[in-house]
């Protein structure tokens, strides 16, 4: 008999029902403030450095390092969360996977938070060399297929997973881990449209939310999907974690910000020109502007895709201050609509930590 994991992810979940965009208790909560950790060589001794500067948890991700080695570093900085942000889901094999966050689990002594994502298939399909038809129900059944594998870890459950695009049907005692004390590793799923915002509401624990977003898109298009898809599991967009990612123009100076500006509107327009970020742009009637950013990256008119963000799209997507006002600034944009918060960009090593200390003292106070 195939047993049914469908509901899995809402065990020990209290169900709320709420609107999906107005404040609960739960989003009253003190906001969490992440932030990257990116470089294995000095994972340890930098997160230590974020922790004290107040930083809740640290995250990683698909970058030019691999994505778990650093929090396998940083595990055992006491109380600091780590997490992926994201790891691609759609190249691994759930079994490699459930092992690496099982021990990730272990190690951090319960405070480790799987974020997942599927890329695009451009990168899926010519880097990773892997299919990516149906991503969505693709990331689902892998969810499902994960909680059936993390069950047999837990419990010797038999392995009886088979869904649609994964399955998990023979293992043996030499490679079932056995019991640990934090079982429940919270799942995050990444996304932008609609449909992935659904998975996340019926499969996952939290959602990250991509930079390129503004306060309304959350409002309008993100918490009701999110919400639409954790109704099918009998819960509500209260019931997950949201992170978010922000673009942050920042500096004390007009030289600093017009450089953080210039560093900002690169970045968005990248993600403007990938189609994935349409419906983010047709939002906010930008739709034009993504496909004018299409085909100037078909042909390779990188240097001159930024000039063409306006104003008007950089105001709705990031946020701009310098470090005595970011805090609050941060906290009054994202206040009852996210649990955790970073800005974009990793904090640079050369940058003094006392300034970040403030804000998010700040932050923590507003």
């Amino acid at each position: 008999m195939v047993r049914d994991y469908s509901n899995t992810v809402s065990s020990g979940h209290i169900i709320r029902r709420a609107s999906p965009t107005g404040p609960t208790e739960r989003s009253r909560q003190p906001m969490k403030v992440m932030t990257a950790l990116f470089r294995p060589t000095d994972a340890v001794d930098r997160a230590r450095v974020l922790q004290e500067a107040g930083a809740s948890g640290i995250f990683t991700f698909e970058g030019p390092h691999d994505v778990f080695t650093p929090l396998v570093l940083a595990s055992g900085v006491r109380g600091l969360d780590v997490m992926s942000n994201v790891a691609i889901g759609l190249p691994r094999n759930p079994i490699q996977l459930a092992h690496q966050a099982n021990d990730l689990q272990l190690l951090s002594e319960g405070r480790f938070i799987l974020g997942l994502g599927t890329q695009v298939r451009a990168h899926v399909e010519r880097r990773y060399d892997m299919p990516f038809e149906h991503p969505a129900a693709r990331l689902t059944d892998y969810i499902r297929c994960l909680h059936a594998i993390f069950d047999n870890f837990q419990n010797g459950s038999k392995p009886d997973y088979q869904g649609q695009f994964y399955k998990f049907i023979l293992t043996n005692p030499a490679f079932i881990p056995g019991p640990i004390d934090h079982p429940r590793i919270p799942i995050y799923v990444a996304g932008v449209n609609p449909r992935m915002c659904r998975v996340a509401g019926e499969v996952a624990d939290g959602f990250h939310i991509h930079p390129m977003h503004s306060t309304d898109y959350l409002r309008d298009v993100v918490r009701p999907a999110i919400d639409k898809g954790a109704k099918m599991a009998g819960k509500s967009v209260t019931d997950l974690d949201l992170h978010a990612s922000v673009f942050t123009v920042l500096g004390e100076t007009e030289a600093e910000r017009n450089a953080s500006a210039a560093q900002i509107r690169a970045q968005i327009a990248f993600y403007a020109s990938t189609p994935s970020y349409r419906v983010l742009l047709r939002h906010h009637g930008f739709e034009d502007l993504g496909k004018k950013l299409s085909a100037m990256a078909r042909v390779g008119e990188i240097e001159e895709m930024a000039a063409r963000v306006p104003d008007a799209l950089m105001a709705e997507v990031s946020i701009s201050s310098d470090f005595g006002s970011l805090g609050p600034a941060l906290k009054a944009r994202y206040d009852g609509l996210v649990q955790r918060i970073a800005t974009y960009y990793p904090i640079p090593d050369d940058d003094p930590i006392e300034k970040w200390a403030a804000m998010v003292k700040s932050f923590a106070a507003t």
